[in-house]
């Protein structure tokens, strides 16, 4: 059975929060775990992909909604 991925509400908040509480929530997570993200910060679409790209961690999916973006980031095996 597939475990669902938590989302974590980061809606309001504007560069670089929601980066940083990315990263500190993710940094809690086992490595494979999944989480997604929501925003409505229109430069999380550039900060969310390169913060995953530089930490290590995998994108898995972007989706544009109403009033923002979503992201499903997958923690990466990292110390």
């Amino acid at each position: 059975m597939t475990k669902r991925a938590a989302i974590y509400d980061l809606k309001g908040l504007n560069c670089p929060l929601p980066v940083l509480k990315a990263k500190k929530r993710l940094a809690a997570m086992q490595p494979g775990s999944q989480l997604w993200l929501e925003t409505t910060d229109p430069l999380a679409v550039i900060d969310i992909p390169s913060f995953c790209a530089e930490s290590g961690h995998h994108l898995v999916e972007t989706t544009a909604v109403s009033g923002g973006h979503r992201f499903l980031v997958e923690r990466g095996d990292i110390a």
